[in-house]
């Protein structure tokens, strides 16, 4: 309990004695530079693989003659829109970015650099932590876009290559019965998650203590309460939209 309510309190920190708006314009768009594009790669490796593989696995589990095989592109869509992307994406966004955030804040802590901004007169949770948390709001979500574009695609292709489905029958799947509100479910845990990813491990970064060893143990631990949150805030609101 002393931890969440220090956690919360290290977010309220965040809206107090602001810089200018001018300022938090730089630093957000160098910090969805960082965040953002350098994270795209890992993001089109992770979700291609896996919408191929969950493409390959419907279809050698479909064994019944009276399941159509439009099936797998319509399994594949609500799995990938309504977890795949968002969450999946987001262990791995945790994985590089909250540990980048945390290791860089842990170590800006250890060699003084956050006291050095403090004695200046300057809030450094804010001018530091703000404008990773507002940039990972703004660049998370399209990456989950692209996720979810490059998952569907990825069965597509692994459909279609192994003759597991035709490619009609998979853009069927894709089309039939179709709910727009996933759409947005999906935007919506993207932004939650891109939230408790950036903030959790801001925190953990920015109350770092010691050395060189305590900056792993931070990185580490930002991870795994990164992944912990997600999972939980994923039922959380899969209970209250859905």
């Amino acid at each position: 309990m002393k931890s969440i309510g220090k956690y919360f309190m290290f977010l309220g920190s965040l809206f107090v004695n602001r810089e200018s708006f001018r300022t938090y314009v730089k630093l957000i768009l160098d910090e969805s530079i960082l965040i953002g594009v350098k994270s795209i790669f890992i993001v089109v490796i992770v979700s291609t693989f896996i919408g191929a593989v969950t493409a390959v696995q419907t279809a050698f589990n479909l064994v019944s003659p009276l399941i159509a095989n439009y099936v797998i592109g319509l399994i594949v869509r609500d799995m990938t829109i309504l977890e795949l992307a968002p969450t999946i994406t987001a262990i791995v966004f945790a994985g590089k970015v909250g540990s980048n955030i945390a290791g860089g804040l842990g170590t800006m802590r250890i060699t003084e650099q956050i006291d050095a901004l403090e004695v200046m007169g300057i809030n450094a949770s804010s001018y530091l932590v703000l404008p990773k948390v507002i940039a990972s709001m703004l660049m998370y979500p399209l990456l989950v876009i692209l996720a979810c574009f490059l998952c569907i695609y990825g069965g597509y292709l692994a459909g279609t290559l192994t003759n597991a489905v035709t490619g009609e029958e998979y853009i069927y799947g894709i089309r039939f019965g179709f709910n727009e509100f996933t759409i947005s479910f999906m935007l919506v845990k993207s932004v939650v998650f891109a939230f408790l990813v950036s903030s959790i491990s801001a925190y953990k970064g920015f109350f770092t203590k010691g050395g060189a060893l305590e900056v792993g143990i931070a990185s580490t631990s930002a991870v795994t309460n990164s992944c912990i949150a997600i999972l939980l805030a994923d039922y959380l609101l899969a209970q209250l939209l859905l």
